[in-house]
């Protein structure tokens, strides 16, 4: 399955760790917000605005805000969402 915990939430952003098991990932959808992921452990596929990235422990990939994204975990993995608001936006 799919496990998720926030660590950090602030009005300047959040940090959540997600944990997949292989074969599971998140579906494409968009966020308004900056974000990166930094894999700590397993194997995964990101695909960002239509390029598919394959990251391994310590790769950390930039997430553009508004931009369609997806994560399909190829191994058990263990991931930082690291997401950034802009609070002078309204």
């Amino acid at each position: 399955g799919i496990a998720s915990h926030i660590l950090a939430k602030t009005g300047a952003g959040n940090m959540t760790l997600f944990a997949f098991d292989a074969g599971q990932g998140l579906t494409e959808h968009t966020s308004p917000f900056e974000a990166f992921i930094i894999v700590l452990e397993g194997d995964v596929t990101l695909t960002i605005g239509g390029a598919a990235v394959h990251a391994m422990p310590g790769t950390v990939t930039r997430m553009p805000a508004n931009v369609a994204h997806a994560v399909d975990a190829i191994r058990a993995s263990r991931l930082l969402l690291v997401m950034l608001r802009d609070r002078t936006a309204s």
